[in-house]
């Protein structure tokens, strides 16, 4: 009983110390923002710390496979990917994971993405 009681104890009290210790940089802050495009598509922006960077994954949504797309993603104005998307299977979407660096303060990510076919026009940004 009192081995079950002190490994209780010291299992409580790491806990407790873990809950005041900083997260790493990778798992501490995550924001997702879904917004409509021109058209009937949708876009998410998903940006989260990795290891000192930003995470980034940019989605469009179109419900029609086949379509090409030219897609930019930016940091504070500056592009870091910059290429075309086909969207794929039943749901008729794409996805682009990067990563890129997190300077002091804000940055502001924003993901563009236009239709070769019908030049609808798909953009979100977040402050982070």
């Amino acid at each position: 009983m009192k081995t079950r009681l002190a490994a209780g104890v010291v299992g409580a009290s790491m806990l407790l110390s873990l809950a005041g210790m900083p997260a790493h940089a990778g798992d501490d802050r995550e924001r997702i923002k879904r917004t409509g495009c021109i058209q009937a598509s949708s876009s998410k922006l998903k940006v989260k710390t990795d290891d000192g960077r930003l995470e980034v994954e940019f989605e469009v949504d179109q419900n029609r496979s086949g379509d090409k797309w030219k897609v930019r993603l930016r940091n504070d104005g500056k592009a870091f990917f910059r290429g075309k998307r086909t969207t794929r299977g039943a749901s008729g979407s794409f996805s682009v994971e990067r990563k890129t660096s997190n300077g002091p303060g804000k940055d502001l990510i924003s993901g563009k993405a236009r239709n070769l076919r019908t030049s609808e026009v798909c953009r979100t940004k977040i402050n982070f």
